[in-house]
C-alpha cells in the first residue's frame, strides 16, 4: 500500500487551553499511522490569507458550506492579532490512507458530513470543538471554534504541505510571542519523552503532556528526534563519571563477596580495590552504554565510527516548556529519577520502569537546559524536509 502524508493543525485556542496532549493522545491511540514531525508555529499575515485560500478552494462536494467556514476561521484565530502571533502545532502523519483515517479520528463539522468513526467513537472534534447556530436560522453559524484541522483530500493535503513546506524554511523552531513583565523570572527548560514512549502506537506521549500541562508552562518548541549515538554521548556525558563514582565501589565489593562465597577464600582490601578499579569501572561503563543504546538504539562500541551522526533508529520527542520557574516545575510533575521512589500521580511513577526506562527527561537546572538544546539542534526542525521529500517523489 502507498505511504502517504498528511496533517493535523492544532489551533491556537486548543494550545491555549492546555488541550494539546489530549489531542495527540487521542490521534496516537487510535491510528496506525507513524508521527514523523511536529512544530510549533506561529503564521503571519501572507500564511494565513494563502492557507485560507487553499481551504476555501478545497470545497467539498458533500458539505461546501464547510470550506468557507473554517476558511474565515483561520482568517480570523491564525493570523497575528493586537501586533502578536499566535502559537499553533503541526503534526505529520505518514501511512497508509493517511488523510482518511485523520479526518476519521477529527471528525466533522456537521453532523450530516459525520463518518464512521464518529458514530462509533468519540472524535476529537466531539470532545474538543463547538460550534453555534443562529437558533432562528440553523444554517448560520455564529460561534466555531473546530479545535484541530486536517485537509479531507490527498490532493488538498498535498496543496496544503506545499504551503506549509515553504513557510517553515525560514521560521525558527521556537516560538518567541509573548513579552513579559519581568523577562528575569522567566527560565526555559527542555522536556525528551523517551523511546519507552514510542515502540507502539498509545496515548502515553499525549496524555505525559497533558500532566505537565497542570504546570501552567507554555510549550514554545516542539520537534521528534532521533538521537545520533554522538549526540546521546554527549548529552549524557556528565552521567558517566556519576555512575563510574557511585557504581564502581558497589560492584567492586559486590564482586569480591561472591568471589569469596565460590571459593570460600577471604580477600584482601587490595583485591577489592583491584576489583573496583577493574571489573567496577567496567560495569558502570557498560551501564553508560546501555543509556545511550536506550536513546539511540545502539551502544557506541559496536558503531562504525563513520555513523555516529546519523539519526538513530528510535525516536523520542523534545519539548521546550517556559515561565517562570520552569525548571523546578516539571521536575516536581516528573518525579524523582527511579520511579519506584517517586511521588504518585507524578509522570514517572505512572509510565516508568526503572532508573534508566523512566519515560522522560527535564533538565536540571536553567544552564543544563541551554546545554542540552544545543546537543539536540533545538532550533533546527526537519518538518519542512520531511513535507518535501514526500512531494518530490508525488
Amino acid at each position: 500500500m502507498e505511504q502517504t502524508l498528511s496533517y493535523v493543525l492544532v489551533t491556537p485556542y486548543t494550545i491555549a487551553k492546555s488541550r494539546t496532549g489530549g489531542v495527540i493522545a487521542r490521534l496516537l491511540s487510535r491510528l496506525d499511522l507513524e508521527l514523523v514531525g511536529a512544530q510549533m508555529i506561529a503564521p503571519d499575515e501572507a500564511f494565513v490569507k494563502e492557507y485560507a485560500g487553499l481551504i476555501r478552494n478545497q470545497k467539498d462536494p458533500a458539505n461546501p458550506k464547510a470550506a468557507d467556514l473554517l476558511a474565515d476561521y483561520v482568517l480570523n484565530h491564525l493570523a497575528p492579532s493586537g501586533g502578536r502571533k499566535h502559537r499553533s502545532l503541526l503534526l505529520l502523519f505518514r501511512g497508509t490512507d493517511a488523510v482518511r483515517k485523520l479526518s476519521d479520528i477529527v471528525g466533522a463539522l456537521y453532523p450530516e458530513n459525520m463518518g464512521i468513526e464518529s458514530i462509533t467513537g468519540e472524535t476529537i472534534r466531539d470532545t474538543y470543538a463547538d460550534m453555534i447556530v443562529d437558533p432562528n436560522d440553523p444554517s448560520k453559524v455564529t460561534y466555531l471554534e473546530p479545535a484541530v484541522l486536517t485537509p479531507r483530500s490527498q490532493e488538498a493535503a498535498d496543496q496544503n504541505l506545499a504551503l506549509f513546506a515553504r513557510f517553515l524554511e525560514d521560521q525558527p523552531n521556537i516560538i518567541e510571542n509573548v513579552v513579559y513583565q519581568d523577562p528575569s523570572k522567566i527560565e526555559r527548560t527542555l522536556v525528551i519523552l523517551k523511546p519507552d514512549n514510542w515502540k507502539y502506537n498509545s496515548s502515553r506521549p499525549g496524555t505525559i503532556i497533558d500532566m505537565f500541562s497542570r504546570t501552567g508552562l507554555r510549550i514554545i518548541a516542539i520537534k521528534v528526534h532521533r538521537f545520533s549515538i554522538a549526540e546521546a554521548l554527549e548529552f549524557y556525558g556528565p552521567v558517566k563519571d556519576a555512575l563510574k563514582n557511585k557504581l564502581s565501589p558497589v560492584f567492586g565489593k559486590k564482586a569480591k563477596e561472591l568471589l569469596e562465597a565460590e571459593f570460600k577464600i577471604s580477600l584482601s582490601e587490595t583485591t577489592e580495590k583491584a576489583l573496583t578499579e577493574n571489573f567496577g569501572v567496567e560495569y558502570a561503563l557498560d551501564q553508560f552504554e546501555q543509556i545511550v543504546e536506550f536513546m539511540s538504539g545502539q551502544k557506541p562500541s559496536k558503531c562504525p565510527v563513520e555513523e555516529m551522526n546519523q539519526p538513530g533508529s528510535v525516536k523520542c520527542m523534545i519539548l521546550i516548556y517556559e515561565g517562570e520557574n520552569a525548571v523546578n516545575k516539571i521536575r516536581d510533575v516528573l518525579g524523582p529519577t527511579d520511579p519506584l521512589k517517586a511521588p504518585m500521580g507524578t509522570v514517572r511513577r505512572e509510565f516508568g520502569s526503572n532508573v534508566m526506562v523512566n519515560t522522560a527527561h527535564a533538565s536540571d537546572s536553567p544552564d543544563n537546559a541551554k546545554r542540552e538544546m544545543g546537543i539536540v539542534k533545538i532550533n533546527h526542525n526537519n518538518c519542512a524536509e520531511v513535507i518535501k521529500a514526500y512531494l518530490a517523489v508525488k
